[in-house]
Protein backbone atom coordinates (compact mmCIF):
# COMPACT_ATOMS: atom_id res chain seq x y z
CA UNK A 1 0.00 0.00 0.00
CA UNK A 2 1.54 3.39 -0.95
CA UNK A 3 0.97 5.86 1.51
CA UNK A 4 0.52 9.38 0.55
CA UNK A 5 2.20 12.73 1.94
CA UNK A 6 -1.07 13.40 4.74
CA UNK A 7 -0.71 9.77 5.77
CA UNK A 8 2.91 9.98 6.30
CA UNK A 9 2.97 12.92 8.45
CA UNK A 10 0.10 11.54 10.15
CA UNK A 11 2.07 8.35 10.99
CA UNK A 12 5.46 10.08 11.70
CA UNK A 13 3.54 12.14 14.54
CA UNK A 14 2.59 9.41 16.24
CA UNK A 15 6.12 7.73 15.84
CA UNK A 16 7.33 10.91 17.74
CA UNK A 17 6.26 9.39 20.82
CA UNK A 18 7.31 5.87 20.30
CA UNK A 19 10.51 3.98 21.35
CA UNK A 20 12.69 2.03 19.24
CA UNK A 21 11.06 -1.94 19.51
CA UNK A 22 14.04 -3.24 17.45
CA UNK A 23 17.68 -2.73 17.86
CA UNK A 24 19.79 -3.61 14.49
CA UNK A 25 23.33 -4.38 15.54
CA UNK A 26 26.59 -6.24 13.73
CA UNK A 27 24.29 -8.70 12.28
CA UNK A 28 22.64 -6.75 10.00
CA UNK A 29 19.14 -7.50 8.47
CA UNK A 30 19.11 -11.32 9.49
CA UNK A 31 15.64 -13.33 9.44
CA UNK A 32 15.35 -13.34 13.07
CA UNK A 33 15.03 -9.28 12.89
CA UNK A 34 12.71 -9.61 10.12
CA UNK A 35 10.56 -12.00 11.62
CA UNK A 36 10.74 -9.95 15.21
CA UNK A 37 9.63 -6.96 13.25
CA UNK A 38 6.93 -8.66 11.67
CA UNK A 39 5.59 -9.95 14.87
CA UNK A 40 5.50 -6.57 16.04
CA UNK A 41 3.53 -5.36 13.21
CA UNK A 42 0.86 -7.71 13.75
CA UNK A 43 0.81 -6.23 16.79
CA UNK A 44 1.41 -2.60 17.05
CA UNK A 45 1.25 -1.58 13.14
CA UNK A 46 3.69 1.10 13.22
CA UNK A 47 7.23 -0.29 14.84
CA UNK A 48 10.33 2.36 15.21
CA UNK A 49 13.72 0.52 14.62
CA UNK A 50 17.20 1.74 15.69
CA UNK A 51 20.38 1.03 13.91
CA UNK A 52 24.20 0.72 15.57
CA UNK A 53 27.35 2.17 15.13
CA UNK A 54 28.48 -1.45 13.74
CA UNK A 55 25.76 -2.47 11.73
CA UNK A 56 27.47 -3.15 8.42
CA UNK A 57 24.62 -1.67 5.92
CA UNK A 58 23.12 1.79 6.71
CA UNK A 59 20.21 3.08 8.39
CA UNK A 60 18.32 3.60 4.72
CA UNK A 61 19.21 0.14 3.30
CA UNK A 62 18.06 -1.41 6.81
CA UNK A 63 14.80 0.08 6.87
CA UNK A 64 13.90 -0.62 3.26
CA UNK A 65 15.34 -4.08 3.41
CA UNK A 66 12.93 -5.19 6.67
CA UNK A 67 10.17 -3.09 4.90
CA UNK A 68 10.57 -5.52 1.36
CA UNK A 69 10.99 -8.78 3.87
CA UNK A 70 7.66 -7.70 5.70
CA UNK A 71 5.76 -5.85 2.98
CA UNK A 72 5.72 -2.48 4.79
CA UNK A 73 6.18 0.65 4.33
CA UNK A 74 8.83 2.94 4.82
CA UNK A 75 7.35 5.97 6.86
CA UNK A 76 10.67 7.92 7.58
CA UNK A 77 14.53 7.56 8.47
CA UNK A 78 16.39 9.85 10.10
CA UNK A 79 19.70 9.44 11.42
CA UNK A 80 19.96 5.88 12.82
CA UNK A 81 16.14 5.45 13.57
CA UNK A 82 13.61 4.13 11.00
CA UNK A 83 10.13 3.40 11.34
CA UNK A 84 7.38 1.09 9.52
CA UNK A 85 3.76 0.76 9.34
CA UNK A 86 1.99 -2.19 7.93
CA UNK A 87 -1.85 -2.46 8.15
CA UNK A 88 -2.60 -5.62 10.90
CA UNK A 89 -4.48 -8.52 9.86
CA UNK A 90 -5.51 -9.07 13.64
CA UNK A 91 -8.94 -8.29 14.49
CA UNK A 92 -7.96 -8.05 18.28
CA UNK A 93 -5.89 -5.12 17.46
CA UNK A 94 -7.25 -1.76 17.47
CA UNK A 95 -6.40 -0.56 14.23
CA UNK A 96 -4.54 3.41 12.97
CA UNK A 97 -7.58 5.22 11.04
CA UNK A 98 -5.27 6.57 7.98
CA UNK A 99 -6.34 10.18 6.63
Amino acid sequence: MALNGKQIRQLRSMANTLKANLIIGKAGVTDGTAKQVDDDLEAHELVKCSVLDGCPVSTKDAAYELAQRVEADVVQVIGRKFVLYRETSREDVEKIELV
